[in-house]
């Protein structure tokens, strides 16, 4: 292997709090009602688009006829805070130095907007750990498409075969697969064993310094 790509939220970062405290800043202002971290957990994965319409929905506007302002809203108000609490996951930081050390380009794909994307891992590993930095933008299809993987490879000068996926969870794993990765599921982040078994992965791993195996 010559790459990772590795998702962002509950695979390289715990951002939960970040992200419950953003949607929930945003539904007070939209004077909505409170949803618990539990129910922001099961909505993160998909985009700030599919969060925020179960987050509203969730938190009293049942038919979603408010999103687009609660997508204004959350812009502005995630923009200040997507960095809030955030923290790499236990064994993160050696494991990266680690691939870094075997001469493993790295990479992240997020469904995360791309500027706070950039902000987060910026703000986090520095400028200097990852070699190309995705978030989700208008140019690429968001994931579970693999169009954000080609993107990367594109970039890196890598092969698919010659590249690991890394996610945690069931858009990750369809992502990895569906372009034809190598795909490992991670089950320290946001999604259970059992849910990352059912969107289909045949590799899942308890630590990152596991990922080293497979280098």
């Amino acid at each position: 292997m010559k790459a990772c790509i590795f998702d962002l939220d509950g695979t390289l970062t715990d951002t939960l709090e970040s992200l419950t405290y953003s949607v929930q800043a945003t539904l007070d202002e939209m004077g909505l009602g409170r949803i618990t971290g539990t129910q922001c957990q099961s909505f993160v994965g998909n985009g700030a688009r599919y969060l925020i319409d179960h987050a509203i929905r969730a938190a009293g506007d049942e038919d979603g006829e408010r999103l687009e302002e609660g997508m204004e809203i959350y812009g502005r108000i995630f923009d200040e805070n997507c960095t809030y609490h955030v923290t790499p996951y236990e064994g993160i930081l050696p494991t990266l130095q680690a691939l870094k050390d075997r001469g493993i380009k790295l990479a992240v794909l997020s469904n995360k907007p791309h500027a706070q994307t950039c902000k987060v891992v910026r703000k986090i590993f520095g400028e200097c750990v990852f070699d190309y930095i995705s978030g989700q933008q208008a140019s690429i299809k968001r994931k579970p498409d693999p169009e954000g993987i080609y993107h990367i490879l594109e970039q890196l000068g890598i092969p698919k075969e010659e590249c690991l996926y890394v996610g945690d969870s069931e858009v990750d794993i369809k992502t990895g697969l569906s372009g034809g990765l190598k795909t490992v599921g991670v089950t320290w982040g946001f999604r259970t064993e059992e849910e990352l078994k059912a969107a289909g992965a045949g590799i899942l791993i308890n630590h990152p310094v596991e990922l080293l195996q497979f280098v």
